[in-house]
């Protein structure tokens, strides 16, 4: 995408919903407008926003907190220039579709906020539809913001940290990650670390799992992210379900020290088959797996 300011993301029906990365609440936030126009069912632009300043209007006078938590944030118009628009964030759009008493808007919240109640359940579902949503600019692929993005669309909303670099240090099975007071400093080392060949690619993927940058969440983030670099560089993914779940745990824990095993568990496992859905969904079910407590 030529303008980093413009993420397109399918709801339903192909409707498109505009999204912006708020850099001040590492956040997405979603077009007002754009959500009253699916809710409502209104084909005209116009519609949508009159009806969504007369619904202002009404809930400004029953002092509704739901006016206040919208920010006003620069989005690309279908006339390609920008515009001052209303956005909200993961909880404003559910309380939002609420106003909205029609079928439509219980499918809207049914695909929203996903019926298992789990965060795993939630989350899993939010990386399925991964796939269909254009999130990450391509400029971005490989940077700390892109994994906080990712971190923040699948964790949204069910984690209060979701796209926030830790602040406490962290540690798992004895193995202290990186240092919160340093891990600004290592995550922009990592950032430039290259990332050409498939050897540069997993480096820099095994230092990012080093740096653990999220509370939780930090392995399933950061495989998508890995694959989107593979993408982008090599044209090709990581076939997760080729990947037996302790080989992987295991490759990962000596991958600090020697990342021969793992990076011989990746190699056979690649794919050109990048934009295959049923391998994507495939990927998100071992990813989730590898995380499973036995």
């Amino acid at each position: 995408m030529s303008n980093n300011t413009k993420i397109s993301i399918r709801f339903f029906n192909d409707r498109e919903v505009r999204a912006i990365w708020d850099e001040e609440s590492n956040k997405w936030r979603f077009s007002v407008i754009d959500i009253v126009a699916v809710l409502g069912e209104y084909e005209d632009y116009e519609k949508a926003r009159n009806y969504w300043k007369y619904l202002k209007t009404k809930l400004r006078k029953e002092n509704s907190e739901l006016v206040s938590a919208t920010t006003q944030l620069k989005l690309t118009a279908p006339d390609g220039k920008k515009y001052l628009t209303d956005t909200l964030d993961n909880n404003g759009v559910i309380v939002l579709a609420k106003h909205f008493p029609n079928k439509k808007a219980l499918k809207f919240l049914d695909w929203f906020t996903y019926s298992d109640n789990s965060i795993d359940g939630q989350s899993k579902k939010k990386a399925y539809s991964f796939f269909e949503s254009n999130l990450i600019n391509d400029a971005e692929i490989g940077t700390t913001k892109s994994l906080q993005q990712i971190h923040a669309y699948i964790f949204g909303g069910l984690y209060d940290f979701a796209g926030q670099i830790r602040q406490k240090n962290i540690s798992k099975s004895g193995f202290q990650f990186a240092t919160a007071h340093f891990l600004s400093n290592t995550l922009r080392q990592i950032e430039r670390m290259p990332e050409n060949t498939f050897d540069e690619i997993v480096d820099k993927y095994v230092e990012m799992n080093i740096a653990h940058p999220f509370m939780e969440g930090n392995g399933r983030s950061t495989r998508i992210w890995l694959d989107l670099i593979f993408k982008k560089r090599l044209k090709q993914c990581v076939d997760w379900s080729k990947i037996n779940k302790n080989d992987y745990l295991s490759a990962m824990v000596k991958s600090a020290t020697n990342s021969a095993k793992l990076k011989n568990l990746l190699r056979d496992a690649l794919s050109d088959k990048i934009n295959d859905r049923e391998m994507f969904m495939k990927g998100i079910d071992y990813s989730y797996y590898y995380e499973e407590n036995e």
